[in-house]
């Protein structure tokens, strides 16, 4: 298949190009990983011919897809909120057999990923999309896109210890880590729970940090991702960001002040 250069109109954008994995995984269909196994069982054309190699070019929008003879058409995009339950894997499939989030999620769907994830011992607020593009900007570290933590440790908060938090810690693998903002939310005779906000998301970043303190996490809830508040959403349950919900995330996006909150009902 030839690709024509030249002779653009002004102002036109040539097509994108992405591999065919990605390609079936933006559409919708399923996870790049699993695109890829098809692509590699034969299952997969490319304008009419089989393919095997996942980075085959692929022009969205132009080319034909199919699997199993049938064509892949975009699914139209799906925006999910979950108050993930503690104990259960962020991911399609676990190799250990312990329950994912997508046992909780509703029957019918097309393929969706989560947005981010956390940890198998945290909970709260989960974002699950098939928009990958979104996802991605979600999750970028340049986003800078509040994420809201209420944690429970094993030690009575100070100033000293806020303050800590505050200037970055270096973790036992020697990686600095800091937050972004933290408070204290209420105190016991042995235990505290702190407010911890970050504006990037590095893996058990909340945990890494505590661990370097000899402070133990024992419960670590997400409570707002942007202008997106967990609210009063079930344990276990899902339900659709509205268009005004969806907007509000775009624009805390844009700008380093986002909105306050709205509660995920």
């Amino acid at each position: 298949m030839k690709t024509r250069i030249g002779n653009k109109k002004k102002g036109s954008h040539p097509l994108k190009k992405v591999g065919l994995a990605r390609a079936i995984s933006k559409l919708g269909y399923c996870s790049r990983s699993r695109a890829a196994e098809l692509i590699a069982a034969g299952r997969v054309k490319w304008n009419g011919a089989v393919r095997r190699d996942p980075e085959t070019p692929v022009h969205l929008g132009k080319d034909r897809i199919e699997i199993d003879g049938q064509p892949v058409a975009s699914s139209s995009k799906i925006y999910l909120a979950m108050n993930k339950p503690r104990g259960v894997v962020t991911t399609a499939s676990d190799e250990k057999g312990r329950e994912t989030v997508y046992s909780f999620l509703p029957q019918n769907l097309p393929w969706l990923a989560p947005v981010g994830r956390l940890d198998k011992a945290s909970e709260g607020l989960l974002l699950l999309t098939n928009d990958s593009e979104w996802a991605a900007r979600i999750t970028a570290p340049e986003t800078h896109l509040d994420k809201r933590y209420h944690v429970q440790i094993n030690a009575i908060a100070d100033d000293a210890l806020l303050q800590k938090l505050r200037n970055g810690i270096r973790a036992g693998d020697d990686e600095f880590l800091r937050v972004k903002n933290v408070r204290m939310l209420r105190g016991g005779e042995r235990n505290s729970w702190l407010e911890i906000v970050l504006d990037e998301g590095k893996n058990r970043h909340i945990r890494r940090m505590l661990d370097a303190l000899k402070i133990e996490a024992l419960r670590l809830v997400r409570v707002a991702i942007g202008p997106l508040a967990l609210g009063d959403l079930p344990k276990g349950a899902t339900r659709a960001l509205s268009r005004e919900e969806k907007q509000a995330l775009d624009r805390a996006m844009q700008r380093q002040n986002p909105e306050p909150a709205s509660p995920v009902r």
